[in-house]
Formats: structure tokens, C-alpha cells, sequence
């Protein structure tokens, strides 16, 4: 990375991070990673399961993702080095329960990879309907996991572009929208304003379950903390963690709203779409095979910049594990001296991949958002403990305010959403946990030693960042 005269660098066990990322850059980062399109890829589940109320599920997710976004923006000014939320909380609670944090997250890191790889096969499915999926799985894992295997840098300019275009076809999907709905008026059909977040047969249960879905969707603005040692000035952390936040929420609420005044019923899909992707579905019945093509381009480039970061990120991380002692460091830890990169995670990534030919959308992204709850949680928790507790930060009513009610409230609504996951989510990620708690009593001895910590004072998502 570039980086000009007199940016700062952060030294980290003989590597240089340089200080080249301001504000934007950083933001920018955060939406890629969020991948703008994914709101059309699980637009029919969630209209099926609100009773076709998916901006009022956006709303309710935005809302507790602010909460804390608030919470990792006040951890990341009081502990300002990469990590994420299991570094907070190993920082601010105990050793021990961060790890717990780190193994449950651990699930979003390994099935993201393979949430990519099954959107890209929707949309190479509706596009040749004649080729199995499966194929396309494989041709995927293969090209990614080769990529990978052979160099783990990119830059953050490129991600720019891909989020650029994304975002550009999306406002013409909306102004296309906007002018058929403005026809169907003028011909006298109604168009109900208000039904996107408000009509007969609503509950707040159907819409909790949406908002539990669609927080898939705000996945990865936590990963701008990963940038902290590579931000121009660690101050603007809090600002870029809020900022991911509230625009890429703008960004799903305005394609969700306009998505459903279009598609009033999520009886206007097939059923196979709803179970995968409803994107080119949306392209095709909105503006045809053109835009279908186009739409499915902009998700195809997003989906695809955020497998390469996802895929090349968990190898990082499982590397990094692996160097730790907390995953066997022969295997995990290893370094192929020939193309510089943890060559068995990576196809080990892979191999997990392929398993997109066999499940849904609607059940991996379950399964990756027990995990994402848990962490969130958990960083809210960590406000409590490091500000009001560690540091007695409550003896006025903005303090409290501050440390103990606002981070209370996030806890809570993270908790609640937690609660109404898919059941076999639950099951699976509660079943992962214990194993995770089993493995941790081995590291410790029966929790006689400190647990290895998950991560290093050194950036995670090696894909997305340079080290010099």
C-alpha cells in the first residue's frame, strides 16, 4: 500500500503496518465486505417469512446493529489494535470467555466462504439452467481456493470498484422500479405506500425472525476493527464502525422498500429461488434478461470480492490459531515456503466450500448468525466491564448512560434476536459451543493454565491489508 510522507506506522513482531487509511477508505472497506446486493439474494425468505414486511425487518436489525456499532466504536478507542470482538472481550471480561467468543465466531469465518459460493451458484444456476449446480461449486472453490493459494494480497482500491459498481447498479434497479410503480398508478393500480412496514397480518414475532435473517446482511462492519493499526489516526475508528453501519443500512432499507413495493408477495418467486437467491429472479421480472444480467453482474462482483476476502481472512486467522497453539500447530500453522501463504487452511477452506452444492442460504446464514449474536453480544458486555467496572466509569449520569444502559440496551435486543434464530441454528451452534467449551478445558488443564489467545497484535484479514 501507498502511503504518503509522514503517515505513521505501527510495528508488530517485525513487520510495519503503514498508517494509509483514512475515513472513507475505511467505510468502504466495511460495505464491501457487508456486500450491498446480498438484500435482493435473501429478499423472497425473508418477505415469506414476515408476511412481506422486509424493509420493517431492516429497520429492527438496523436499529440493534447501532447499538453496537456504538459499542465497537468505544472499544475500539479504548483498545486500538486489530482485533475483534473476542479480543474485547478477552481483554475486558477473561481469558476464558473470550476464547469462548473467538470459537463461537469462529463459525461465521469458516461459512462465509461457503454463503459466497452458494450465491454464486444461484446465479449461475438461473442464468444456465441446464448445468447442475454442483459444477459450479467446484469450478468456484477451485478458481478461489487457487487464487488464494497463490497470494494472499489485494488492495482496498479494488474492493472500491466492486462496491462502486454494485451500488451504481442498484440505484438503477431503483429508479427503474420507481418509474414502473409510477405507471401502475397512472393506469389506476394502487400502490400502498405504507405496506412495506405496516399491513394486516403482521407480528412482531414474524418480523423478529426477518431481523434475525437479515442480520446476516450487517455482517462484516465489525470488520473495520481488523483496519485499527492501519487507520490514518485511530480516532476515526468509532466514526467509520458507525458510519458502515448506517450506510449500508440506508443502502438495504432503500432497496428492501422499493424491492417490496414491487413484489408486494413473495408468491411471485419460485420456490427454489426463495430457498437460494431471489436476485436474478428480481433482475428478470423487473427489467429482463438485460437486467437480469446486469443485476447478477453487480452481485456476482460483490459476492465474489467478499469470497476472496472471506476465504483468504479465515486461512489467515486459522493460521494465526495454528501459530498460537490454539489449533494443532503443525498443520494449522504451517507456511508453504514456496508461495509464502497457509497453503492447508486454505484448501482446507475449500474443501468446507463445497459443501455450498448441498445446503440453503436461509440455513448456513442461521448458522453464521448464532455466532455474529453471540459476538455482539458479548462486545456490549465488554463495554460494561472495561469502562464501568474496570475503570469505574459510573458514578455520573452520563457515564452510566454511556457505559452501562446504552451497551445494556444492545445486549439485550442482540439477545433477543439470538433467541428467535432458525432451531437448527440453535441446536448446531449451541452443539459447536460445548465442544468449543471441551477443547478449552483441555488447553487450560481443567482451566489450571491461560488460554492461547486467538489472535496476534497483527491484522486477521491479510487479504484486504499489505505487511511490509
Amino acid at each position: 500500500m501507498t502511503t504518503s510522507t509522514g503517515t505513521t506506522t505501527t510495528r508488530s513482531r517485525g513487520a510495519t503496518l503503514k498508517r494509509s487509511l483514512g475515513l472513507w477508505a475505511i467505510v468502504g472497506l466495511g460495505l464491501g465486505y457487508m456486500t450491498p446486493t446480498v438484500v435482493f439474494d435473501t429478499f423472497g425468505m425473508v418477505s415469506r417469512d414476515t408476511n412481506n414486511v422486509v424493509p420493517l425487518a431492516y429497520l429492527v436489525a438496523l436499529i440493534v446493529m447501532m447499538f453496537t456499532a456504538i459499542s465497537y466504536g468505544k472499544m475500539s478507542g479504548a483498545i486500538p489494535s486489530a482485533g475483534s470482538a473476542y479480543t474485547y472481550v478477552r481483554e475486558s471480561v477473561h481469558p476464558n470467555v473470550g476464547f469462548m467468543v473467538g470459537w463461537t465466531s469462529l463459525i461465521d469465518y469458516v461459512l462465509l466462504p461457503m454463503v459466497n459460493c452458494l450465491i454464486i451458484r444461484s446465479y449461475l444456476e438461473a442464468l444456465f439452467p441446464e448445468i447442475p449446480g454442483w459444477i459450479w461449486v467446484v469450478i468456484y472453490c477451485a478458481v478461489v481456493t487457487t487464487v488464494i493459494y497463490l497470494t494472499m494480497k489485494g488492495t482496498s482500491n479494488i474492493n472500491m470498484m466492486l462496491l462502486v459498481f454494485s451500488i451504481v447498479v442498484m440505484a438503477v434497479f431503483v429508479v427503474l422500479v420507481i418509474a414502473q410503480l409510477v405507471h401502475a398508478s397512472g393506469e389506476g393500480q394502487s400502490v400502498p405506500l405504507v405496506a412495506p412496514f405496516f399491513h394486516d397480518g403482521v407480528t412482531m414475532g414474524a418480523v423478529l425472525t426477518g431481523a434475525t435473517i437479515v442480520c446476516f446482511s450487517f455482517i462484516g462492519f465489525d470488520a473495520v476493527t481488523m483496519y485499527a493499526e492501519e487507520a490514518k489516526t485511530p480516532k476515526i475508528m468509532p466514526r467509520a464502525i458507525l458510519l458502515t453501519v448506517i450506510i449500508g443500512g440506508a443502502i438495504f432499507l432503500v432497496a428492501a422498500y422499493f424491492t417490496q413495493l414491487r413484489f408486494p408477495s413473495s408468491t411471485a418467486f419460485p420456490t427454489e429461488a426463495i430457498e437460494d437467491s431471489t436476485l436474478p429472479e428480481i433482475g428478470l421480472q423487473v427489467g429482463g434478461p438485460v437486467l437480469q444480467a446486469v443485476l447478477t453482474a453487480a452481485g456476482f462482483c460483490a459476492t465474489l470480492a467478499s469470497g476472496l476476502a472471506s476465504h483468504a481472512s479465515v486461512s489467515r486467522m486459522l493460521l494465526v490459531m495454528g501459530r498460537n497453539n490454539v489449533l494443532p500447530k503443525r498443520f494449522f500453522g504451517y507456511i508453504n515456503p514456496k508461495t509464502h501463504t497457509p497453503t492447508f487452511n486454505i484448501v482446507l477452506v475449500g474443501l468446507i466450500s463445497l459443501l455450498a452444492a448441498a445446503f440453503t442460504l436461509e440455513l448456513i446464514a442461521a448458522f453464521i448468525n448464532f455466532g455474529a449474536l453471540i459476538a455482539f453480544t458479548f462486545v456490549n458486555v465488554s463495554v460494561i466491564a472495561w469502562f464501568a467496572i474496570r475503570r469505574g466509569m459510573r458514578k455520573t449520569p452520563k457515564d452510566i448512560f454511556s457505559y452501562i444502559v446504552l451497551p445494556a440496551i444492545g445486549m439485550v435486543l442482540t439477545g433477543v434476536l439470538w433467541a428467535n434464530l432458525h432451531a437448527d441454528a440453535l441446536i448446531g451452534g449451541l452443539i459447536w459451543t460445548a465442544i468449543g467449551f471441551v477443547y478449552l478445558l483441555v488447553l487450560t488443564r481443567g482451566f489450571r493454565r491461560k488460554v492461547a489467545a486467538f489472535d496476534e497484535n497483527q491484522p486477521v484479514t491479510g487479504f484486504t491489508k499489505a505487511v511490509k
